[in-house]
C-alpha cells in the first residue's frame, strides 16, 4: 500500500493542560477528544503515517494525553507514529530570533519542523478541527495517484457547512475554476449566519461556496520550497513587524498559486465541519458527535471497527 502522511498540527495547544484547552477536552462520553476522530478518518482512509506536530516543552504531557494511546492502537494496525518540534528558537540559517518575541512563527513554519518525518505525499490538518470522513477519503485517493511535484489539493467545504451559531467566524473563501482548481482565497472575517445563508461586513455571501479549513494534500517536495518561502519571509517580513509577523501555510500556497508556480484541486466535501471557536460551541460539538455515534457513523468504541 502507498505510503502517505498526515501531519497534525498541533503546537497551539496550551502550556497547562486540563480545564480550557480546547484541543484536549473530550467530546464524547468515552472522553475521546476532536483528534481521535481525525486519526481514526485517517487511517480508516489508509494513511500509515501521523506525525504530530508539538511543542518540545509539552511532549511529556501531550504524550500522556494522547500521543502513548495513539500509538498503542497504530502499533497493531501498520501506522507508524512520529513526531516533530516547532520551536521559536527554529530560524533559517543567518538569521535569529528578535528580542521579545515570545511565539512561534505560525503553521508554515509547524509544517517545516516536519520535514524530516516527511518522505512521502502528505495532508496537513489542525488538531482542533473535526473535518468528517469524506475529507479524509477524497485527499488519501488523490494522494495515491501520481502527480508532479507542484501539484496540490484542498479539501473544499461548503460555507454554510462550517459556520458557528454562536458568533462570527474567519474563512478562507475559495474562487474556484471550472475545472475545479483554485484560483484565489480570499481571507474574510466575521461571516456570521442568517435564517438565508451567511453575511460578512453586512454583505450577503454565498452560503454555497467553497471554503478552506486548512487541510491540504502536498507532495513531499513542497516542504523544500516552504523552506526557502521561510528564509525570505524572515528577510523581507520580519523586520517590519518583528513580534508579530506570521508565516502562515495558506498564504505562502496562495502566493505560489499568483505566481502560477503550483496548481490547487479543490476536492468538495458536503461533511459538517466542526470546532470550538468560541466556548459556547462546545455543547454543540458534543451533540453532534453524540448524533454521529447514535447514527452509526462512528461506534462508541471509536476504534474498535479499524
Amino acid at each position: 500500500m502507498q505510503k502517505t502522511t498526515l501531519l497534525i498540527m498541533a503546537a497551539g495547544i496550551g502550556s497547562r493542560f486540563g480545564g480550557g484547552i480546547k484541543q484536549l477536552e473530550p467530546v464524547d462520553a468515552r472522553g475521546h477528544i476532536i483528534m481521535d476522530y481525525s486519526i481514526h478518518d485517517a487511517i480508516a482512509a489508509g494513511f500509515n503515517k501521523i506525525v504530530f506536530i508539538i511543542r518540545k516543552d509539552l511532549e511529556q504531557d501531550f504524550k500522556e494525553v494522547i500521543g502513548d494511546r495513539i500509538e498503542a492502537i497504530c502499533r497493531g494496525k501498520g501506522v507508524e507514529v512520529g513526531y516533530a518540534f516547532q520551536e521559536l528558537a527554529n530560524t533559517p540559517a543567518g538569521f535569529s530570533v528578535p528580542e521579545g518575541r515570545g511565539k512561534p512563527w505560525g503553521t508554515g513554519q509547524a509544517v517545516l519542523a516536519a520535514k524530516d518525518e516527511v518522505d512521502s505525499p502528505f495532508a496537513v490538518i489542525n488538531a482542533d478541527d473535526y473535518y468528517g470522513k469524506t475529507a479524509f477519503q477524497l485527499l488519501r485517493d488523490w494522494l495515491c495517484q501520481p502527480h508532479r511535484a507542484n501539484e496540490y489539493s484542498l479539501a473544499g467545504f461548503i460555507l454554510k457547512n462550517t459556520l458557528s451559531d454562536n458568533g462570527g467566524v474567519t474563512r478562507g473563501v475559495c474562487q474556484v475554476d471550472d475545472k475545479g482548481f483554485l484560483t484565489n482565497v480570499v481571507e474574510t472575517s466575521d461571516i456570521v449566519k442568517t435564517p438565508t445563508g451567511a453575511m460578512a461586513g453586512g454583505k450577503e455571501i454565498n452560503a454555497e461556496s467553497h471554503v478552506s479549513m486548512n487541510m491540504w494534500g502536498l507532495m513531499p517536495e513542497f516542504l523544500d520550497l516552504l523552506e526557502s518561502g521561510f528564509t525570505a519571509f524572515f528577510r523581507d517580513t520580519v523586520p517590519g513587524n518583528p513580534m508579530k509577523a506570521e508565516y502562515l501555510l495558506p498564504i505562502y500556497i496562495g502566493e505560489l498559486l499568483q505566481k502560477k508556480q503550483v496548481t490547487v484541486e479543490v476536492l468538495e466535501t458536503k461533511d459538517s465541519w466542526f470546532g470550538v471557536t468560541y466556548k459556547e460551541d462546545k455543547a454543540a460539538v458534543v451533540e453532534s458527535f453524540k448524533k454521529l455515534i447514535d447514527s452509526g457513523v462512528y461506534q462508541a468504541d471509536l476504534y474498535g471497527d479499524l
